[in-house]
């Protein structure tokens, strides 16, 4: 029999999209799956449905706790898996039925230890096409020394958001002895980039991976809250913290000085934290939300990234908007983000009933 697979689902106020979810697992081809559906104290009735799919299949555990968020639900489940091979899935998404017939084959023919594939965006929106994304990496397999080579581009290449490996976990299957190794290394208050710590730092111990190229099986459910609201005021302190952890975790392996990348990938979400607060806040005036951008790009942190970035590779939009940060143009960034996004979603430039 081939090696059993435990694909882990953290579970979480989802009760009209989890049928699907766990259906489309249940569907895979390869057969010796052991599904973990772990309840992080959802609200509705989520935990009941885990109940009822763990009663009615053999191969499903339902793992109930106190709500942590989706770093400390998916560690459970790691401690409730018994295989030797690791998955995860969302579960407000679903998965190709071939994904871990494709993704263990990888595994196997190329004696790595993770195997990678791509995702699609599936927008709730009509009008919006599915997006693809994948890894940017030339080779199907890498050995060590092949790996190493990329260290100095592995989390910035100089470009905007230029990370080389697709940093969602749910497009991958790992050894499990990846995972279990560095549990204690993925802090669980991390809300933004929780699967950019935990790719990093599995990848950072991997003799050997691979990827499944021009192969999309995994659906990434985008909707319309999603793409259009979600204001996050917190947005620039969480990925400030996502760059703290980064920092930690490159310093505990010690295998390569990534600082410069971590700063470039923090500039880079930085701009979007920009971003999310002047199209997304929809209650503050135009007076406060300048403030508060102004704020940001005051920030030690931001003004450090900004400074000593080393980003190369970037386009001249790009460059307008870290100049624009930089000395303090927050108006034009107020306009540009306004004018680019009302374009980019073809929803008409209008402003919220706290600027009227």
């Amino acid at each position: 029999m081939r090696e059993k697979i435990s694909v882990i689902v953290p579970v979480y106020g989802v009760e009209k999209v989890l049928g699907r979810c766990v259906d489309s697992i249940l569907a895979q081809t390869y057969e010796n799956l052991e599904i973990i559906l772990v309840d992080d104290g959802s609200p509705d009735d989520c935990p009941a449905i885990c109940d009822d799919y763990a009663q009615k299949y053999l191969n499903i555990k339902a793992v109930h706790k106190a709500n942590g968020g989706l770093t400390s639900a998916w560690k459970e489940g790691v401690r409730h898996a018994s295989a030797d091979l690791i998955g995860f899935v969302d579960s407000d998404d679903w998965i190709e039925p071939d994904m871990y017939e494709r993704l263990w084959q990888a595994l196997v023919q190329q004696e790595a230890e993770i195997a990678m594939a791509g995702l699609v965006f599936d927008y709730e929106a009509p009008g919006y096409p599915p997006r693809r994304e994948t890894n940017r990496m030339d080779m199907t397999v890498y050995n060590r020394q092949e790996l190493e080579a990329l260290f100095p581009v592995l989390l910035n290449d100089g470009s905007f958001i230029g990370r080389m490996i697709q940093p969602s976990r749910v497009t991958k299957l790992f050894r499990k002895r990846l995972v279990e190794e560095n549990l204690a290394l993925w802090d669980d208050r991390v809300t933004v980039g929780e699967d950019l710590q935990m790719v990093f730092a599995a990848v950072l111990d991997a003799d050997r991976i691979c990827t499944v190229p021009d192969y999309y099986p995994y659906h990434y459910w985008y909707n319309i809250s999603s793409m259009t609201g979600g204001y996050d005021p917190l947005y620039l302190e969480k990925i400030k913290l996502l760059k703290e952890r980064m920092e930690a975790i490159a310093d505990r392996k010690g295998v390569y000085d990534f600082r410069p990348q971590i700063r470039n990938d923090f500039l880079s979400l930085a701009v979007m934290a920009v971003k999310n607060e002047i199209w997304r806040n929809h209650t503050d005036s135009l007076a406060r939300v300048i403030r508060r951008v102004a704020r940001m790009c005051r920030d030690d942190s931001v003004q450090e990234a900004l400074q000593n970035h080393t980003m190369n590779r970037i386009g001249l939009s790009v460059k307008l908007y870290i100049f624009m940060m930089r000395h303090g143009w927050y108006l034009p960034c107020y306009v540009v983000t306004k004018v680019f996004f009302a374009l980019y979603y073809r929803f008409p430039l209008k402003k919220s009933k706290a600027e009227q």
